[in-house]
């Protein structure tokens, strides 16, 4: 298996940013989402939805910068629909992080609710400290945004969250990865091939409701 040096210092740098918009007044939720689109200023983007927690070796918050006509984008999508003076939220947080043995790596949670922003954002937070508890990290650095809709009468609205990832296409896979942790991904040897070709775990599986492994999530502190 190929894995990447650790370094950090040779870990290539992936920009990305936060953004997000609202659109109140679409005829359908597809026109409703192409306004709200526009508005963050990927409407002539071709958009990749990536879907995970993990965020590639080297992520890196930087201002947004406008994007080419026709560039393939990842991004870290949320989206709340609304209809008819209700109200939806949506909302991405993102954390550099630190694992037990001193790596860094960076980590992505989102969230689409009908509450208000208020509440999303509580609920956001939440998300991202059940997600660092999962994978025992420490925060290092973090940043959040929600925004809130209310659509108009008779008509859809949307608000979209998005973590945009402009350049990390043109990555390769082994510049971008970094060790394999011990005790939280299988790897093929893990995989019981004799059973009539069915792949079968040789490790139990859990039962029960997960076990957090940093305790309580009021543990784990978002002050920097």
């Amino acid at each position: 298996m190929l894995q990447a040096d650790t370094g950090r210092d040779e870990v290539p740098a992936c920009p990305g940013w936060l953004m997000t918009s609202v659109s109140s007044w679409g005829e359908n939720e597809e026109d409703a989402f192409d306004q709200g689109l526009v508005e963050l200023g990927l409407g002539d983007a071709r958009l990749i939805r990536v879907e995970g927690a993990m965020l590639p070796m080297g992520f890196e918050a930087v201002a947004p910068e406008p994007l080419g006509m026709g560039i393939l984008v990842e991004c870290h999508l949320a989206i709340a629909h609304a209809w008819d003076g209700k109200h939806a939220s949506a909302g991405v947080a993102w954390a550099n992080c630190k694992t037990p043995e001193g790596d860094e790596c960076g980590i992505v949670a989102t969230l689409s609710t009908e509450e208000d922003a208020e509440e999303t954002e509580m609920l956001l937070r939440r998300n991202l400290q059940r997600k660092l508890a999962s994978r025992d990290l420490e925060v290092i650095t973090f940043d959040i945004a929600v925004d809130e809709v209310t659509a108009g009468q008779g008509h859809h609205g949307v608000a979209i969250a998005a973590l945009i990832l402009p350049e990390t296409m043109v990555f390769q896979q082994t510049q971008s990865i970094g060790r394999v942790r011990g005790g939280l991904t299988r790897s093929a040897s893990d995989v019981d091939m004799s059973g009539g070709g069915s792949a079968v775990s040789s490790a139990p599986k859990p039962s029960g409701p997960r076990r957090d492994t940093k305790g309580d999530d009021d543990s784990i502190s978002f002050d920097l």
